[in-house]
């Protein structure tokens, strides 16, 4: 591959990845499988390695994703909740069972867990009693759900006995049996709400209920599958388990001990054969040493601990007779072509569409019409087509064809250089985009007003609104004459956008839909462009030094507020009296003992994570930096500091600081 490919090819896996990222973690919504997901982030890692000239900071192999919600209060872990090295074949298996028995003398113990499909719990008992629960979030951080935590009746809320440690942690799953969640799913359909797709979508909606008491009505269970501590009864994994059964926890009965890779083997084998009848949803096997000194003579990767692995199950596939492909439009002008399939039972549900993703896809797939087809679920959960029975294929079938007009309006489609996506150019007059945008612009995480899909597409149509700025004039003479509203609910809409307008100036910012401007960006974004006159006003440069925003990011906002079209909306916006600048009551970087210094943070440290360290940096008046550039005043590296940091901070002579050095500043 040469140095062009091989960009477009990192280009390519980071937008993807970057996407799975954010419907995994945030949206509880993955649409691919974990094997999937992981052989692209393998790739991608070795594509960064072989062609450092292409890092950027805010890759996704340089952070994982987040689950946390905003309207929790985020707490950072004791212990970070790493992820899991995942395998799929013995072969890989055998070769960690390899790099343990080189690394570490004499026999040894695996324990192997069932992976369960669920939310990751950690728990905090302090003198016996439940002080606090914290899901995993990004690993670093999470959020605080210990009100919905404790109606859970697996997680005890003052431990049996008095020998457990003073203060330690569980770290666990919360789990929906699947007999709970088909009961909970039958009871939205009779409310005509939208049903959950699985029960660790269930599960991780339950926890992020505002309400605990509706947490309550479902029958959420919880397995605990590890103790951390100082004072745990044993050096050994698998008897403080045991131990912990004692105390009121309750434990994976399926749980065992082998002394061998045959044991672990067969376990494999028998739960991946026996998993349909478990009352949960398991994924796959958890092998892990069960002497906790090996376990930190070990230690751990950047990500990773070196003395657990994860055997992931393969996904269920069935097949299928491809009917059609319809090639749907996004709010950003993404094309995305689906897949019509005749109706088949895959994974306990009917499937009658499948995800394509995009023309390489396609083109490796070798698509034609009437195939029969292999489908899978990704993660279990969102169904794609993964392979071609080419030997049942009809004679005279022709192959599918990408397209090149966009299907909604005509326009010819283009493909920006490192996407994989063909997108419609025709932002302003493309119906489905202009759809997209406006449902994007009113959500509950974006200005938070009550108005449904049906509802956005009655007033396009009508011609009451062009776009988002047109919201802001609607009166409620224009509403009511809209089927299904009378003068109340009128009233009611109205009322909803009026209430949007006080909104901080953040959520405006990621409601504007900028292509690459997330909730976590637009929040860095707003702190450090305090008015949107000010955001307007910003070159790539000056916006490149904003941490987490990398090139893509600032060429994005840069294109955005010129395009004439969006300076006409943010004018609307500015006349309905929309908030367009930081509250005066944020706390501002101009004061503090760090004023006016830029710091950049690379590498993990003893005493403090990551994220610790950038709010003491704000708390005194500092600014975060992604990237090391010549304004930058200071670098904070910490074991594992990334090389090309460390290179362009001595070839621009900024000083290198250690954790201590850094509180020693803050101190003084």
């Amino acid at each position: 591959m040469d140095k062009k490919s091989a960009r477009y090819r990192i280009e390519y896996l980071r937008n993807e990845l970057g996407e799975h990222n954010y419907r995994y973690y945030v949206l509880a919504d993955p649409v691919i499988s974990d094997r999937e997901y992981d052989r692209m982030m393998n790739e991608l890692i070795r594509l960064e390695n072989e062609y450092p000239d292409f890092f950027d900071p805010s890759s996704p192999s340089q952070r994982v994703g987040s689950d946390i919600s905003r309207e929790f209060i985020q707490v950072s872990h004791k212990y970070p909740m790493l992820s899991l090295g995942n395998t799929y074949s013995r072969e890989e298996l055998a070769e960690f069972d390899k790099r343990i028995r080189k690394a570490v003398a004499g026999n040894f113990e695996y324990v192997c867990e069932l992976k369960y499909d669920g939310v990751a719990i950690s728990l905090t008992y302090v003198d016996g009693v439940l002080r606090r629960a914290v899901t995993r979030g990004d690993g670093e951080k999470g959020d605080d759900v210990t009100s919905n935590a404790k109606t859970v009746r697996s997680i005890p809320l003052k431990l049996r006995g008095n020998n457990y440690p003073a203060d330690f942690e569980v770290r666990g799953e919360i789990l929906l049996p699947g007999e709970g969640f088909e009961r909970l799913n039958r009871e939205r359909a009779e409310r005509g709400e939208n049903l959950f797709a699985n029960p660790r979508n269930a599960a991780a909606g339950t926890l992020k209920i505002q309400n605990s008491s509706l947490v309550a009505r479902r029958p959420l269970d919880c397995i605990i599958f590890g103790i951390l501590g100082d004072d745990l009864p044993f050096d050994l994994h698998y008897e403080n388990l045991q131990k912990a059964r004692e105390w009121g926890f309750k434990i994976s009965e399926e749980t065992m001990k082998f002394d061998g890779l045959d044991g672990v083997f067969d376990f494999i084998d028998h739960w991946d054969r026996q998993r349909v009848h478990l009352p949960f949803d398991i994924d796959g096997v958890v092998v892990k040493l069960n002497d906790f000194r090996l376990q930190r003579q070990l230690g751990y990767t950047a990500k990773t601990p070196r003395w657990a692995i994860s055997y992931k199950f393969s996904a269920e596939r069935s097949a299928s007779r491809l009917q059609s492909v319809q090639f749907q439009v996004g709010r950003t002008g993404a094309i995305t072509p689906v897949a019509n399939l005749e109706p088949v039972l895959l994974a306990g549900t009917i499937v009658k569409r499948a995800s394509l993703h995009n023309e390489e896809q396609m083109k490796l797939l070798d698509i034609h019409e009437g195939d029969t087809v292999y489908v899978e679920k990704g993660g279990d959960i969102i169904p794609k087509i993964v392979g071609v029975d080419k030997k049942a294929r009809p004679q005279t079938s022709k192959p599918v064809n990408y397209i090149s007009e966009c299907p909604a309006c005509g326009t010819l489609l283009i493909r920006v250089e490192g996407e994989a996506r063909h997108y419609c150019p025709a932002t302003d007059t493309c119906p489905p985009q202009i759809l997209g945008r406006i449902e994007h612009f009113v959500s509950r995480r974006a200005m938070n007003i009550n108005m449904a899909e049906a509802t956005v597409k009655l007033l396009v149509d009508k011609g009451l609104v062009k776009d988002v700025g047109d919201l802001y004039s609607l009166r409620e003479e224009d509403v009511v004459q809209i089927e299904r509203f009378g003068p109340k609910s009128s009233r009611n809409l109205i009322k909803s956008i009026e209430n949007s307008k006080d909104l901080p100036w953040h959520r405006l910012l990621y409601a504007l839909g900028i292509r690459f401007a997330g909730e976590t960006v637009a929040r860095k974004l707003a702190a450090a462009f305090p008015s949107v006159d000010l955001l307007m006003g910003a070159g790539v440069e000056d916006l490149l030094e904003v941490d987490e925003v990398g090139e893509k990011i600032a060429s994005s906002i840069v294109d955005y507020f010129s395009k004439e079209g969006n300076r006409i909306i943010i004018k609307k916006l500015r006349e309905a009296g929309v908030n367009m600048q930081q509250s005066p009551d944020t706390p501002s970087q101009t004061e503090g003992i760090l004023a006016g210094n830029k710091f950049v943070i690379s590498g993990t440290f003893d005493h403090h994570s990551r994220d610790q360290l950038k709010a003491l940096i704000e708390q005194n008046g500092g600014v975060n930096i992604s990237a090391v550039s010549s304004n930058v005043d200071y670098l904070i590296g910490g074991s594992g500091i990334g090389p090309s940091k460390l290179k362009k901070a001595r070839e621009l002579n900024i000083p290198v600081i250690s954790e201590d050095e850094f509180i020693d500043m803050i101190n003084h």
